[in-house]
């Protein structure tokens, strides 16, 4: 039993993988707020590019 509190006690304290883990939650995060962003960015870019092409054809 006293073997097994030790193992346990050495897994709380032990933190050698926490930055791995630390940034690749923070890459998901990224990754998330970009998939998100990208429905918004692409209907503005489609926007402008229509009011560019709407520009050039009424100045021809």
């Amino acid at each position: 039993m006293k073997n097994m509190k030790q193992i346990l006690k050495n897994l709380m304290t032990e933190e050698s993988g926490q930055d791995l883990i630390e940034y690749a939650l923070v890459a998901a995060l990224v990754g998330l707020g970009s998939v998100a962003a990208m429905g918004s960015l692409a209907n503005s870019i489609s926007t402008t590019f229509g009011g560019v092409g709407t520009a050039l054809e009424s100045a021809v």
